[in-house]
């Protein structure tokens, strides 16, 4: 009985300095998840340093915006509007804001180049988008097909990816050829552009089916609005965010 139970410990003495031999050569394959102290910072600079593409609104401020609808003019509800969805509009997105009809002109050449851009395309523009929409005057014509070719052929020089156009515009082309045509033969060539389009307010058929055949050629979208509440769902489609993300932003005063 002694003799057995001193070969069953020299067994276990041997067995332990074998398993003690194995376990130092063999890898070791249990690992730990190291997570930084500013991990969230961290995702949140990833996320805003990301490219979401590029906005550019052109937005029509010709004469007839001044027109209401139930007793507010158009062009109030365009800008409240635009006041409560841009602040929405995430940090790692370039915007930019193209203004036509501004200036009436002394001839109708004047007035048919009246579009400029107001707010080059970049980061965090919100607040100058909104501040320029609150400080320009509605007075002029519609040049539609001369603020896009203006748009495609300079406001986006040097940008790279999708070009994303808003077209806000309460009437159709009364300067240049139609939207409609040009796009057409703009699309035998480009494929980096979209133009989703907004009818304000534009009940006239001719007008509406420029607008229609400008969006659908770009593979973008055609939406009517007839009150500041569609005018809003129109803009939270087009950009593609949701109603319910918050934002904050001060309304300049309108001079």
């Amino acid at each position: 009985m002694k003799n057995k139970v001193i070969f069953l410990s020299i067994f276990i003495i041997i067995l332990g300095f074998l398993l003690t031999q194995r376990a130092k050569t063999e890898p070791n394959y249990s690992y730990k998840i190291y997570t930084p102290q500013n991990f969230s910072e961290i995702s949140k600079n990833v996320e805003k340093n990301k490219d979401g593409g590029q906005i550019l609104f052109i937005v029509d401020f010709s004469n007839s915006m001044n027109d209401t609808i139930g007793g507010i003019p158009k062009l109030e509800m365009a800008r409240n509007t635009l006041a409560e969805i841009l602040p929405k509009i995430p940090p790692n997105v370039k915007t930019g804001l193209r203004v036509y009809g501004h200036k009436t002109g002394f001839t109708y050449y004047q007035g048919c180049q009246a579009s400029s851009l107001s707010v080059p395309i970049n980061y965090n523009n919100f607040q100058s988008i909104l501040s320029s929409l609150y400080t320009t005057r509605a007075v002029g014509w519609t040049p539609i097909t001369y603020s896009l070719k203006q748009a495609i052929n300079s406001d986006f020089i040097g940008t790279k990816g999708k070009k994303h156009i808003i077209l806000l515009t309460d009437g159709g082309e009364n300067c240049d050829e139609s939207p409609c045509t040009y796009v057409i033969n703009l699309m035998k060539t480009r494929d980096d552009i979209t133009i989703d389009v907004i009818a304000f307010d534009v009940h006239d058929i001719e007008a509406n089916n420029q607008l229609r055949c400008t969006a659908l050629m770009t593979s973008g979208k055609f939406l009517n609005a007839n009150s500041q509440e569609d005018l809003a769902n129109s803009l939270f489609e087009t950009i593609g965010i949701s109603k319910d993300v918050k934002g904050s932003i001060k309304i300049p005063s309108e001079n």
